[in-house]
């Protein structure tokens, strides 16, 4: 069988199977089999797909007509131009979180300390040290994810101390100038309704914040007047239709209050700063 024909072939199942971008999917996943680019595929059609990635690449079809999300199979996803390692222990970074990366970059530019609470894959903290160059601290719940997250530092040569408790329960009071987030957000009686690539797949402690959706911001947002210092920022990636709720957690003491849009205008970040002491 030829490059050209496993495509087409592969683009057919995925179509039958429901699957969204069959086409496309299927590119990544023979790309992933034959380890080469998805250009190679265009350029090199006529040439035979050998036996051992032909295996390879009909159990990635299999796996993903039965929901496994594309970046499970190929353990990887592109945040802000790096590609980044993800397994089922961490949530698949999403491009609406790079608003978050965009808004400290724009408005705590010259942050020295960072803290990223849940960081899972380790995304945006790895990120900011990268892009800033400033100290920064990544936490999370859970261990495997930190492995993950650590082994994203390493590989992309940024200089991340992780830590493994509960949202920010074990940093120091006034540790750093920026704390971010993208919490874990989505009310737990939403599951039914998720696509069953996120419901089945993504880990939960990474998706569910509670009955209200609203129980993770409340801790972090309580605790950030602890570990923020004066004059520094917190900002958090919000849920849908949870902008008013989670300004109506900012105590007195959280000032120059800001909401940015995604591209299709829905308020993603909320970013506020702890008055000076």
């Amino acid at each position: 069988m030829t490059l050209e024909a496993a495509l087409r072939q592969g683009s057919k199942l995925l179509e039958e199977a429901g699957v969204q971008a069959p086409r496309l999917t299927a590119e990544v996943l023979l790309s992933h089999a034959i380890g080469r680019d998805r250009v190679y595929l265009y350029t090199h059609p006529e040439q035979e797909l050998e036996r051992i990635p032909w295996i390879h690449y009909g159990r990635y079809l299999h796996e993903r007509m039965g929901g496994k999300p594309t970046q499970y199979i190929t353990r990887k996803q592109e945040f802000y131009g790096r590609d980044f390692r993800v397994t089922p222990d961490v949530l698949i970074p999403r491009p609406e979180t790079e608003h978050l990366v965009e808004t400290a970059l724009q408005l705590a530019r010259g942050a020295r300390s960072i803290l990223d609470v849940g960081c899972g894959s380790g995304a945006i903290a790895v990120t900011l040290q990268l892009e800033t160059g400033a100290r920064v601290l990544a936490t999370d719940i859970s261990h495997s994810a930190l492995l993950v997250a650590e082994s994203n530092a390493r590989r992309l040569g940024a200089s991340v101390e992780f830590v493994e408790c509960d949202v920010s329960s074990a940093i120091a009071s006034e540790a750093v100038d920026l704390l971010v987030s993208n919490p874990p957000y989505i009310p737990q009686s939403e599951e039914p309704y998720l696509p069953r690539e996120v419901r089945d797949f993504e880990p939960h402690k990474a998706l569910f914040g509670g009955p209200t959706g609203l129980e993770i911001y409340a801790r972090l947002i309580d605790d950030a007047k602890r570990v923020v210092r004066p004059g520094g920022w917190l900002m958090v990636e919000l849920g849908f239709k949870l902008e008013a709720s989670v300004r109506g957690l900012l105590s007195p003491c959280w000032e120059e209050i800001q909401v940015v849009p995604d591209l299709a205008g829905i308020p993603r970040v909320l970013a506020a700063r702890k008055a000076a002491a």
